[in-house]
């Protein structure tokens, strides 16, 4: 006769409260890749345009730098 024991969670599953704390995880990750890529914005914004030609930039690469999606 076989017995099977049904008190045991799963392993690799996570329960209510895992995926609640995951769901705060990646609200707080979102949250400050969000803030960087503002302050990142807002730095390269109060250069002058020569100064961003210094580093090798114009005005229309902020955007990508301070999102990650343009690397220099």
């Amino acid at each position: 006769m076989a017995a099977f024991d049904t008190t045991r969670t799963t392993y690799g599953t996570t329960g209510l409260f895992g995926r609640f704390g995951a769901l705060l995880a990646t609200a707080a990750g979102a949250f400050a890749a969000w803030n960087d890529a503002r302050a990142t914005r807002n730095a390269l914004n109060i250069l002058s345009d020569r100064e961003l030609a210094d580093i090798g930039m114009c005005r229309g690469d902020i955007e990508g730098v301070a999102t990650g999606k343009t690397v220099l």
